[in-house]
């Protein structure tokens, strides 16, 4: 764990890493800072390379807090002070606790103790977040195999395919140019294997490709309607059930998938 320190007092400095090397022989100070303008300046150069600072309230030139007016700051903030009075203005910034001096070790492990656990829990959600994405990512079909006489094609699902429909049981792909081939899916699995940032279920019949859509109408009874730019002899009418997760996928809302 890397630390930073800002602190005016060398002795109070001196504590802290005594307490800080106690609760982990590993921690690493990467900088000691005196001064309001000494921190502006090496967080300006040192983004990513420190995992949490601890953080006196007054300084030599003015209060810690005008640091975070003038660089962003993003990892978190121990606060250790002998000034009660800026505690709220503390949490307003990335703080995640308020020691008043004198420090003693308890309260310096308390508050790594609290780092240790959110850590943990956001990296946890994390892996389980791009886990999801991962599994997302490959769910979706990239190619549809299909049939013209003897030949077997492939075509693209997020370049070549503009809809599907359905007449009866019978599902149809169409082509941007316009052709036209009978697969062998429901509708209903279509959704399954399609990427949702693409194709949109419009109704009981009609998926559709967000590329294909030349423009979107206000039709009868508020519904709307879909002019695509492949010729398609029948109507697309966006159902009302499904009128408003439409108007948030085509403004760019890509979680919505019926």
């Amino acid at each position: 764990m890397n630390v930073v320190i800002i602190e005016d007092e060398v002795l109070a400095t001196d504590k802290l890493e005594r307490y800080l090397l106690k609760y982990n022989s590993k921690v690493k100070i990467v900088a000691k800072i005196t001064s309001v303008e000494e921190a502006i300046n090496w967080f300006t150069m040192n983004s990513i390379n420190y995992d949490i600072i601890f953080m006196d309230i007054q300084l030599t030139d003015g209060l810690s807090l005008e640091i975070f007016n003038n660089v962003t700051i993003k990892k978190p903030v121990v606060f250790v002070t002998a000034y009660d009075e800026f505690a709220i203005d503390a949490f307003k910034v990335n703080s995640i606790d308020y020691i008043l001096k004198p420090i003693n070790f308890t309260d310096l492990a308390t508050a790594l103790n609290k780092l240790k656990n959110m850590t943990s829990y956001y990296t946890i959600n994390e892996s389980v977040s791009n886990l999801k994405k991962e599994v997302e990512r490959k769910n979706n079909k990239e190619r549809f195999m299909v049939k013209l006489g003897n030949y077997i094609h492939a075509v693209n699902t997020e370049t070549d395919i503009a809809l599907f429909y359905a007449e009866g049981r019978t599902v149809y792909l169409v082509t941007n140019e316009n052709k036209k081939y009978i697969i062998d899916f429901t509708i209903k699995d279509l959704v399954k294997v399609l990427n949702s940032k693409t194709f949109f279920r419009v109704n009981r019949t009609f998926i559709i490709s967000i590329n294909t859509i030349a423009n979107v109408v206000v039709y009868s009874n508020s519904r709307l309607k879909i002019n695509p730019k492949v010729k398609i002899d029948e109507l697309i009418i966006v159902s009302r059930d499904n009128t408003g997760d439409f108007k948030k996928w085509f403004e760019g809302d890509f979680n919505i998938m019926k």
